[in-house]
């Protein structure tokens, strides 16, 4: 399978060509890879690659991730988290790579013979935020949305970093309020597109992200005009990585990955059909 890489924009990104023969241009699906593994945006083509998807796959690197890393090495993204885990980190690097999409779906579009229709999105982690901040943006025209052991609320990615900084996140009023513009729990209601939705839940992901995942998809369904658009799967023995450390480079696809790539592959055919 061919692979291309490149930059849109200054984003680095990992393409992968449609499945199978493709008469002209093709529909566009965008992915946003975790900050665990894989962390990079080769390393999220290799582990979920969508290789049935009639679809270019377009992986796009997060800020100070893969080519954009320090020094080639994650050393500076763990101090940002050490030195303010929502502040620093997590509310930024979300912020960052939703304002970067616009102009490298521009460019995306100018390299890669994609049609014009609305885009179809990814994310996984930290990247489903990401997703989630493009969505409620309401800039880009979605075709349809998969989230991978999403991050929906970010105050729950918060806590998962109280170890690495060796204590308890110091909360702020400032910081408070950049946490609720990173609840897509409590901002369900300005998701006003109301694209088909699959939520894909780890059954070994940190119990708060699952919890939030089964709320994020019930505040959904309520207020969806076809309620029935919005799915949430579970994968057997999945937990939050999908991929084995450092995460960094392409590597043998995992049986978890394997099978959360069937689901989100098997998921995008019929939304691409539709």
């Amino acid at each position: 399978m061919e692979t291309i890489t490149g930059t849109a924009a200054g984003v680095p990104f990992t393409a992968l060509p449609p499945a199978g023969a493709v008469d002209g241009p093709a529909p566009l699906i965008v992915t946003w890879h975790m900050l665990d593994a894989p962390r990079t945006d080769a390393a999220f083509a290799a582990a979920l690659p969508m290789t049935g998807v009639p679809a270019w796959r377009v992986h796009l690197g997060m800020p100070m991730c893969g080519a954009r890393m320090v020094d080639g090495r994650v050393d500076a993204v763990i101090e940002l988290a050490r030195e303010d885990a929502l502040m620093a980190f997590l509310a930024p690097f979300t912020h960052q790579a939703a304002a970067e999409f616009p102009a490298a779906l521009t460019a995306v579009r100018d390299q890669l013979p994609v049609d014009d229709e609305p885009v179809s999105v990814l994310g996984a982690s930290l990247g489903g935020a990401v997703a989630l901040q493009v969505l409620t943006a309401g800039e880009i025209p979605i075709k349809a949305v998969a989230l991978v052991n999403p991050a929906v609320r970010i105050r729950s990615a918060v806590r998962l970093l109280d170890d690495l900084a060796g204590q308890a996140y110091r909360w702020t009023a400032e910081s408070h309020k950049a946490a609720d513009e990173l609840d897509f729990v409590a901002r369900a209601g300005d998701l006003t597109a109301q694209p088909p939705l699959l939520l894909v839940s780890g059954e070994r992901d940190h119990p708060d992200l699952r919890t939030d995942a089964a709320a994020l998809v019930d505040a959904l369904r309520e207020r969806y005009a076809h309620p029935d658009e919005v799915e949430l799967v579970t994968v057997a023995d999945l937990a939050h990585p999908l991929a084995d450390e450092p995460g960094l480079e392409p590597a043998p696809q995992l049986p978890t990955a394997r099978a959360v790539d069937e689901v989100v592959t098997r998921w995008f055919r019929r939304q691409l059909a539709s």
